[in-house]
């Protein structure tokens, strides 16, 4: 029965993240037009992954990303079959967090901000930033990066935790990564984020899945490349001085 507390406690805890970011973002559109802006989402995502870290951290070692899942089985924290059932019920929280969005919020306001998708800014007729695929695998590798990074330091590494504010610096960690790469590619550093809402809006009709694979290969690789850094050389073993 424990792992399938511990499957629960994924879909529950990405939940918890993809409802508040994604609520968030569609606040800001019309007819709502709530005013919060990329600081008020980015503190939306991290204050609700703040909580869920610490409600389901003791249960299920609250991931609620794939990539920080694949970064705990490069480093054999995980096993692969309980790590695949993760991943699994992180895509089911993210999706049923994007229906209910999508039933909750106007049309209107969804179809504009197409169900919170991470995703760049589309370029406009006077010349907008085009964001190409480069730039977005570099930016979700580095934010994914410094989130991986964060939740090790505070929530693997002994010395880390005895600090005991772990949840909140790394909800406070996806906060300034938001701020940082929100107006870039939508800050996912999540594949289960990004995954929810463009599966529920191709069900819409949408068309959703441009760049999408940017946002499970650069994520996962800089998650993995964190956890092997942070195990191998950052992570202090019996014996090191």
């Amino acid at each position: 029965m424990q792992p399938i507390r511990q499957c629960v406690a994924e879909a529950i805890g990405t939940f918890y993240l993809c409802f508040a970011g994604i609520a968030a973002i569609l606040s800001t559109e019309a007819p709502i037009n709530s005013g919060i802006g990329l600081v008020g989402i980015a503190f939306a995502h991290g204050l609700a992954l703040s909580i869920a870290v610490c409600t389901f951290g003791g249960l299920s070692g609250a991931h609620f990303n794939p990539a920080v899942t694949c970064g705990m089985l490069a480093t054999g924290r995980i096993k692969a079959p309980l790590a695949g059932a993760y991943i699994l019920f992180q895509l089911v929280g993210a999706t049923i967090a994007s229906i209910v969005c999508a039933v909750i919020f106007p049309g209107e306001a969804v179809a504009s901000a197409k169900l919170g998708i991470p995703l760049p800014p589309a370029p406009d007729s006077t010349g907008g930033w085009d964001v190409g695929t480069g730039t977005i695998l570099l930016v979700e590798f580095i934010l994914t990066f410094l989130l991986v990074t964060s939740i090790f330091g505070v929530a693997v590494d002994e010395r880390g935790k005895a600090v005991k504010i772990g949840g909140f610096a790394i909800g406070l960690t996806v906060t300034f990564d938001i701020l940082a790469g929100g107006t870039i590619t939508g800050a996912s550093m999540n594949p289960a984020r990004s995954f929810g809402p463009a599966f529920v809006s191709f069900l819409r009709g949408a068309s959703s899945w441009q760049f999408h694979w940017c946002y499970w290969v650069a994520p996962i690789a800089g998650g993995i490349a964190a956890s092997l850094l942070y195990h191998h050389f950052l992570l202090k073993e019996n014996g090191d001085t």
